[in-house]
This record gives C-alpha cells, sequence and structure tokens, in this order.
C-alpha cells in the first residue's frame, strides 16, 4: 500500500507540475477542423496548497474533512450552461462522490466500535484516506474552474476538460480498490453502496454529447471565417451565444474579464494569441447582438470617486506618462520609466534621456524588480489592481493574431457606422444621446485596448465623428457624453499616427482647447489636458500648440485650480510646452510663474521642474519675481524629494548663471544653504551632485569677490522688489489666440 501510495502522490505532483487539467485532447472531433483545439490548452491557475497535501488531522478528523468536501462538491453541482458542455461527466463525478459521502458518513456514525477503531490507526487505511482527500479536492477545483472561468474557454477546451474529470474518477477507482471495506462492520445497504461506486468508477468513459462538439465546432468556424474577413451572420452569433447563456451586454463583459484571466495565467505565446482571438470575438457580438453599452452608474461613480482619491506618490509615476509605472525600467542614464514610454520614446527616434536630457550611451531597458515589487504591495493596500488592465499578444516577432485584428477591425467599423447614424441628430431627445454615449463609450473602451484597436478606430473616421461631441452645448446637456469623447481621442492620440490625424482633423484642436477651458467636468477637463500632453510628443505639435494662448492659459488654470490628478496632467503638458522658447514667453504671460508658486508646497517636483525649464529658455526675472528672490526654491533644496531638489539645484545653477551677483547674492543670504549643498553632494542623485557642485562653486566664487554669473541681455536689478506680474524681457512673436 505504501509503494501504491507513493505512486500516486508522484504522479498528482507531476500533474501540479504541468496544470491541474491535463492538455491530451481527444482527436476524433477534430481532425478535419482548420483551427484546432489544442490550440486552446486550459488554465493554468494555481490551486491552493490543500489540492496538493492531505491535512494534517487525526484520523476522525480526516474522515469528517472528507464528509464535508463531498458535502462542497455536492452544493457545486456546476453552473446551468457548465452542466450543458459537461452534462453527462461532471454530472456522474458529483454523483459518486455524494455515494462517498454517504460511506464516510456510516464510519463516522460507527467510529466508536473497536472493530473500526482498530482498523482507523492501520496506516494503509489513513494513506488511503489522505490521497482520497487529495483527489476530491482536485475534483472540486476543477468543478470550480469550469463553473467560474471564461465559457468560451471551457468549450474550446472540452474534450480535454472531461477527459480530466475521467482520469480523476479513474484515480478514485484505484483507491476504492484498496480500500479495506471488508475489515468494517457495515450494514449491507452502504456495501452495496462501495461495491455500485467501485463498479461505477471501473467503467467509466469519456462522456461527450455531439452538441457539444458541435457547438464549439461552429465556434473555431466563426473565428475561422473572421480571420479571412467573412462577417459573421447574427443568427450564428445568437446561437452560440444563447447556448453558452451569454445573453447581455454585463455578461459578455464578465466572459472578456475571465477570458482576460485566462490570459495571465497562461505562459505559451500560442495559446494568449488564440484567447485575445476569442476576446476580440466576444466584443464584436456584445455590440452587434446586445447594443452599445455604458456601465452602471453605480460602477463609473465608484472608477470616478477612486481616480479622484487616490494620489500615486511621485516615485511611483513614469516621467514620461505621468501615470502608475507598472512595468519599471531603467535606462542608461539610471533614471527609471514604465517600459511602455519609454520604449515608445525611443522607438520614435529620441536617442535621450526624457528627464535628463542626456544622451543614451545605450537603449537597453533593464527591469525594476524592486521598485515593481514596492509599486505592487502599495497597489494591493490602495485595492488598485496592478496588473495591466489590457493585453497585447505579439506572436513571431511582431505580427498580431489576424483573427483577433479582423474582429477588432469589425467591431471598430460596426461602431463608427452605429456613430454615423446617429450623429446627425443627436441633440434631438434624451434617447439618441444616451444611444450616442453608449456607442461613444464602447469606442472609448475599445481605444484603451491595444495600438492595432487605436489604428482601426481611426482609420474607420471616428476621430472627426468625436469633434462633434466636444462643444459646450453637448457639455451642458450630456456631460458623461463629453467626457467620452475626450477621453476616447486620449486613448486614440497614443498611437503615433493618430497624433497626425487629431491635429489635421477638422475642428479636432479648437474642440479639446474648448473641453480644456470649459468642460462640464474636472475629469473632462484634465483628459483634455491629457491629451494635449500626449500630442506635445511629436516636436512639431509642440511649437504648434505652444503657439495658440487659449491652450496654455487653459492649462494653467487647470494647474491652478484642478483636483490633483488635474493638476498632474496639465501640469505635464505644460512641461513638455516649457522647451520651447516662444511658448515659454506665453507660459510667463499666462501667469505659469505665478502656478508654480502656488502649487509649491503640495507638489514640489512637478513645481521645480517646471520653473527649471522656463528659466533656461528665459523667464529669469518672472521667476526671481514670483518666489521672493530664491527663498522658496532654497527651502526646496533643504526639504524637498530627491528629485524635487535636483531640479531646485539645476534651476538655481541657471538663475545664478543668467541673473549675475544678485541672484548669487540672495542664495547666499539663505541661512544654511552651504550646508544643504554639502549635504546634496554627498547623497543626492549623480546629477544632483553634479548641480550642488556648481553651486557651491558659484558661491565660493562669489565669496572671494569674483563676478557670481554671467546675464544674458536683460537687467535684474532689484528683481526680488518686482511684482509678480512684471512683464519679463522675452522674444516678441505674433501671438495666435484661438
Amino acid at each position: 500500500m505504501k509503494s501504491h501510495h507513493n505512486h500516486l502522490h508522484s504522479s498528482f505532483t507531476s500533474d501540479n507540475n504541468n496544470s491541474i487539467i491535463h492538455l491530451n485532447y481527444n482527436h476524433r472531433f477534430t481532425k478535419n477542423m482548420a483551427i484546432s483545439p489544442q490550440t486552446f490548452p486550459t488554465t493554468k491557475r494555481p490551486p491552493s496548497e490543500s489540492s496538493f497535501i492531505s491535512p494534517n488531522l487525526t484520523n476522525f478528523s480526516l474522515l469528517h474533512s472528507l464528509l464535508h468536501l463531498t458535502y462542497q462538491i455536492g452544493s457545486l453541482n456546476a453552473a446551468p450552461w457548465c452542466r450543458f458542455l459537461l452534462n453527462k461527466t461532471s454530472s456522474s463525478t458529483i454523483r459518486k462522490t455524494q455515494l462517498l459521502g454517504v460511506v464516510f458518513e456510516e464510519l463516522i456514525r460507527n467510529s466508536s466500535s473497536i472493530s473500526i477503531s482498530t482498523t482507523l490507526c492501520s496506516n494503509s487505511f489513513v494513506l488511503c484516506l489522505e490521497e482520497m482527500y487529495i483527489v476530491l479536492h482536485r475534483i472540486k477545483t476543477l468543478i470550480e474552474d469550469c463553473s467560474n472561468g471564461s465559457k468560451l474557454s471551457v468549450l474550446m477546451q472540452i474534450e480535454t476538460v472531461a477527459d480530466n474529470f475521467n482520469k480523476l474518477t479513474g484515480e478514485l477507482s484505484t483507491l476504492l480498490d484498496v480500500f479495506p471495506i471488508q475489515q468494517f462492520s457495515l450494514n449491507d445497504d452502504v456495501l452495496e453502496i462501495v461495491h455500485l461506486i467501485r463498479k461505477q468508477c471501473s467503467e467509466s468513459k469519456l462522456l461527450l454529447g455531439e452538441e457539444q462538439v458541435n457547438l464549439r465546432n461552429d465556434v473555431v468556424s466563426v473565428l475561422e471565417g473572421i480571420k479571412r474577413e467573412i462577417v459573421p451572420s447574427q443568427e450564428k452569433l445568437s446561437s452560440i451565444f444563447e447556448k453558452l447563456e451569454i445573453r447581455d451586454s454585463s455578461s459578455c463583459r464578465s466572459e472578456i474579464e475571465n477570458l482576460q484571466q485566462e490570459i495571465q495565467n497562461r505562459s505559451e505565446e500560442q495559446s494568449k494569441s488564440e484567447i485575445v482571438a476569442l476576446i476580440g470575438l466576444v466584443r464584436y457580438t456584445k455590440c452587434v447582438l446586445f447594443g452599445a453599452s455604458t456601465p452602471s452608474t453605480r460602477n463609473e461613480t465608484l472608477r470616478r470617486n477612486q481616480s479622484l482619491d487616490v494620489v500615486v506618490p511621485a516615485d511611483y509615476r513614469c516621467p514620461i506618462s505621468l501615470e502608475l509605472i507598472r512595468d519599471p525600467v531603467v535606462v542608461a542614464t539610471g533614471q527609471t520609466y514604465d517600459r511602455a514610454s519609454i520604449k515608445l520614446w525611443i522607438e520614435s527616434g529620441h536617442n535621450t534621456c526624457p528627464k535628463t536630457g542626456q544622451s543614451l550611451t545605450h537603449t537597453d531597458l533593464i527591469p525594476n524588480h524592486a521598485l515593481r515589487n514596492v509599486i505592487a504591495l502599495w497597489c494591493r493596500e490602495q485595492k488598485i489592481p496592478f496588473e495591466d488592465e489590457t493585453v497585447t499578444v505579439k506572436i513571431n516577432g511582431g505580427v498580431t493574431n489576424k483573427t483577433a485584428f479582423e474582429a477588432t477591425r469589425m467591431t471598430a467599423l460596426f461602431l463608427v457606422n452605429k456613430l454615423t447614424l446617429t450623429n446627425g441628430s443627436f441633440v434631438s431627445g434624451s434617447q439618441t444621446l444616451e444611444d450616442t454615449n453608449a456607442v461613444v463609450y464602447e469606442l472609448r473602451v475599445l481605444a484603451k485596448t491595444d495600438s492595432e484597436s487605436r489604428a482601426c478606430i481611426a482609420e474607420a473616421g471616428a476621430i472627426e465623428l468625436l469633434v462633434r461631441f466636444l462643444s459646450y452645448e453637448v457639455g451642458s446637456q450630456h456631460p458623461s457624453l463629453q467626457v467620452n469623447a475626450v477621453t476616447t481621442i486620449l486613448n486614440l492620440s497614443i498611437l503615433e499616427a493618430n497624433k497626425t490625424r487629431i491635429m489635421e482633423s477638422d475642428g479636432a484642436l479648437n474642440g479639446i482647447t474648448e473641453v480644456l477651458r470649459s468642460g462640464a467636468t474636472w475629469e473632462a477637463k484634465s483628459n483634455a489636458a491629457a491629451t494635449v500632453f500626449s500630442l506635445t510628443g511629436v516636436v512639431a505639435f509642440r511649437k504648434r500648440l505652444g503657439r495658440k494662448t487659449r491652450v496654455v492659459s487653459g492649462l494653467v488654470e487647470l494647474a491652478k485650480c484642478g483636483p490633483e490628478g488635474a493638476k498632474r496632467d496639465a501640469l505635464a503638458a505644460i512641461l513638455n510646452l516649457a522647451s520651447d522658447r516662444e511658448t515659454v514667453a506665453r507660459l510667463v504671460e499666462s501667469g505659469a510663474v505665478q502656478m508654480t508658486a502656488e502649487i509649491m508646497t503640495g507638489m514640489p517636483e512637478e513645481a521645480v521642474t517646471i520653473l527649471e525649464a522656463v528659466v533656461k529658455r528665459g523667464g529669469l526675472v518672472a521667476v526671481a519675481a514670483a518666489f521672493m528672490g530664491i527663498k522658496k526654491l532654497g527651502k526646496v533644496l533643504r526639504e524637498g524629494s530627491e528629485r524635487a531638489r535636483e531640479s531646485a539645484a539645476a534651476t538655481l545653477v541657471t538663475m545664478c548663471r543668467k541673473g549675475g551677483s544678485e541672484i548669487v547674492t540672495e542664495l547666499a543670504a539663505i541661512h544654511g544653504v552651504e550646508r544643504v549643498i554639502w549635504e546634496l553632494m554627498a547623497v543626492g542623485s549623480v546629477r544632483g551632485r553634479r548641480k550642488a557642485a556648481t553651486l557651491l562653486r558659484i558661491l565660493r566664487r562669489w565669496a572671494a569677490g569674483l563676478d557670481g554669473g554671467e546675464t544674458e541681455g536683460f537687467s535684474t536689478t532689484n528683481a526680488s522688489s518686482v511684482s509678480a506680474s512684471t512683464t519679463v524681457v522675452v522674444p516678441t512673436t505674433t501671438s495666435s489666440a484661438q
């Protein structure tokens, strides 16, 4: 018995290494199919430890645990749709475990007798019970996986799942063969049940109905058709989804979420790709059969509250996107970015570090595992999902799954055509507004998924239609529609090619500007600012946007008055615009320097970084005036975060060099400034130490009576007494106010 136990346990451990569910398919049903269901291997969700290790209990407690486990399995009885897919297999296995429960109950009832007590203490019997516990727990896990997971995924691997039920039944049969039932004084009815279970388990076969296999083949046929750009009929889709009991938008969303979870649990790229194809099919079917829909009011309110309440720490935000870093990587300069953002930056032709401006000696991206773990921990504490919200699977070095792409293209065309039909009368009534909003929301969600979706939506002509919903009129009548429209454009702008489409679309820039300045909600304004930030990723567009006074002033006003999330979006756009000298003039005129003074306490890093850019490009006098000399910068140098201190040091260096001895005098007058500079030289970043050393050198030259710096064509006399509204001397340009 012991060797038999070891053999079973070894076999089970091997199963664990490969997954709960085996990957052996019955090819009788699939030999002539273009897409083999083998491309849809079963989930690799890790089961609980109790699936592999028998409980450390007394013998009587072990019997109680087994009885409780049979009750749990009986109560599951699989979901209705799962009973349709596995009606014979799962039901048969559940019935056998329920009969086993009768046996365990009888053993517990008679456990006080001497003969049974003696048998319960035997090693062979204990080992048998332990193995039985493991097998029953695996049956429970398998049923839960089938009932709670993706319906399409179970369908696509129907033979494999049925085979696993059959194999687990076979393991029960083996255990029952060595079960020492003859040593118990059980009544005839229970003995008859034991013999019945033995007989049923030993005669167990792979039970799979023809209807289920035909349904799976129908799905494969639809996927093949989509791959060949054949639009599936609504009748066919309706038949498939009705049998799977996916009958409304909500159940479609749940199915998509379950499929996305499947991707997270898989390692093979090919199987991930096929799951993405299924997601594309569900998205398309959702729109075609059940129409576009918006999330429930409760979920939307919860999402907005979370976005407003949760403040992401500065160290956890990517310097490029200002979003939460999900895959931190370190570049050659030692700066950390989110992989997707820095990869897009490099692929766009840049060879410099976005934060420091230094040339990259190489473009290798080194994963920062320590920071990723810290961010993941913080996300768990804040109840924020940390894994990527969307999954884009590439095969063979970048070729997208053809079926998934065609499904996405069909979905985009369907939604844009739907939007075209409702667009002409979008203000005629509340029902039309709601219908339009639902379509725009679906486009918003689709545009968030991946680059292929963004390309398909833009190519279908969505941008020109979305522009109409950015107006003040729409925002006042239906704020949600305005939010969804500007957010869809934001999502589309992530794709480099779409930036040009947006800038060239009639009225798009004016519409985004209107939302930025007078949007119906803070969310709309924030996403308009984020769109401007995205568009400024192209240098030519950065200059064009910087010439529009309404864009610049709108960003400054939002950064001054908006909630923190909106402030960050506006500040990111301002920082990009500040890289152009002409735009700096408009930023100063629009009050950007005064704005940074107001937010300095709460957001020192962002404020000082913008000041650094402004000072470099001609805004020295305004900075000196607004910051009461340089005292506030000195405070940041002493008390700020590492990034803020680095930017403060760089700003002070530029101010001292351009402002001459009067600026240096103000710096030297700050109490303990040399000690602070020495400290930064000791513990700061590489750039921070370098700037601190330069500052110290400037102070030493000033103390020795040497020139404190070089002016650049304008006087800083009495700069500290100049009001914040003083006109700064900057290059004169022709305003392009919109």
